[in-house]
């Protein structure tokens, strides 16, 4: 896959970078493309400095809003996929091929849709680069209802499985070194959900399996983007992110199986400044109770194919819970996900369809974190995720006892 290049400055070297992969954006690109270039400006002075959009042929003029903007002296440069070629990922290897061409040291990626980026955030993204770490992961304090794939499933299940406490695998900023650029690129495990959403929790995945030094780093604001109904149509997103984790899972088995329990991630820059409260997201109990209820009685039987009798017991006796006393035992979701991901494996059920009908189950389990956690602060509702993913740690011999089976 080529792509379409508008670099005016003629760049051919560039010691760091700044991606902002977009797709229809151009009411939002700006400010985060401000802000890069004043991170840029005031933190990596004495660098040769790029600022790269890496767009998916925007129909909206998100290329025109990214070149006009005025980043005090930093260049830029424009990429696109070809016409009908869509998704994050597939901008991601446009911008890995870029890297390697302009031999940078640094990448650093933000977020089109960004509303809170400061300087700052450029800084705590790319100075780690500098002091021998190969990835770096944010860190923001986030409402404890914005995020949900990352509580309930992204971050418990990479924690549990590979033994690297990274809260945010799917956080949308990153750091990542040249040489990580080239390790991706070079990567065979690139399919079709990696080239949509998959590709954050593959770039996750991916650098703490190869043995690249990791950090996270404290953004000190809450990420502020566009908020979603976490009740809302999950859209694609969930499908790409589930699958190429499980995909992930075949493929780093050897790794995972002789793991167990989970040590804690550097964090770099942390506690700079006053924390923000994140924007509130507001919650549809009713619709996620009604997703739930409806799933579980439409997919009865698949679920009985995937499940141990064990868990397919306790699934319908939690499915006969009223709404306010819902509850998803930690131990059972956990062991609920592990089924998944085997019959995934095992392609018990066709795959796409397992995916599908994990939709369901994971309403139920953000009901029940709901439920749970409704009363709490920020803080309190980080404690007791951070208890879920303990269980999980717990849970984690059933799920090599059968995959080997």
């Amino acid at each position: 896959m080529m792509f379409h290049a508008k670099n005016p400055s003629d760049i051919r070297k560039a010691d760091i970078v700044v991606g902002i992969p977009s797709f229809n954006e151009a009411a939002l690109i700006r400010y985060p493309t401000e802000q890069a270039a004043l991170g840029l400006k005031q933190y990596f002075n004495h660098l040769d400095a790029l600022i790269i959009n890496c767009d998916n042929n925007s129909s909206d003029g998100t290329g025109n809003v990214f070149m006009n903007t005025d980043t005090a002296g930093i260049p830029k440069m424009y990429l696109s996929t070809p016409e009908g070629v869509k998704g994050k990922g597939n901008n991601f290897k446009n911008l890995f091929r870029a890297v390697l061409e302009l031999q940078a040291k640094a990448i650093i990626v933000v977020d089109a849709d960004l509303k809170s980026i400061t300087p700052r955030w450029v800084k705590n993204l790319g100075e780690p680069l500098f002091n021998d770490f190969g990835f770096v992961a944010p860190l923001y304090v986030r409402h404890k209802y914005d995020g949900t794939i990352t509580n309930n499933i992204a971050y418990p299940l990479t924690r549990c499985l590979y033994g690297r406490r990274v809260r945010q695998p799917i956080g949308g900023d990153f750091g990542f070194s040249g040489n990580l650029a080239g390790i991706y690129l070079k990567n065979g495990l690139w399919n079709e959900e990696v080239s949509q959403f998959g590709i954050d929790i593959w770039m996750t995945t991916i650098a703490i399996n190869e043995g690249i030094p990791i950090c996270q780093a404290f953004m000190g604001r809450p990420k502020v983007h566009k908020p979603k109904d976490p009740a809302a149509d999950l859209g694609p997103m969930f499908k790409q992110v589930i699958s190429t984790a499980f995909n992930l899972m075949i493929t780093y088995h050897d790794k995972w199986s002789t793991t167990k329990w989970s040590k804690p991630t550097a964090i770099f820059g942390f506690g700079l400044g006053e924390v923000e409260l994140p924007p509130p997201v507001s919650v549809s109990k009713d619709k996620l109770y009604q997703h739930f209820k409806e799933g579980f009685q439409q997919n009865w039987d698949i679920y009985r194919s995937i499940f141990s009798v064990e868990n397919f017991q306790k699934l319908r006796e939690i499915a006969s819970l009223e709404i306010e006393q819902f509850e998803m035992p930690v131990p059972i979701w956990a062991k609920i996900l592990f089924d998944f991901a085997l019959s995934y494996y095992k392609k018990t059920v066709e795959r796409t369809l397992s995916i599908n009908v994990l939709i369901p189950l994971y309403y139920g389990m953000t009901l029940s974190f709901v439920n749970k956690t409704e009363g709490m602060s920020i803080q309190q509702a980080e404690e007791y995720l951070e208890d879920m993913c303990l269980i999980f740690e717990q849970a984690k011999p059933y799920l090599i006892d059968r995959w080997s089976q």
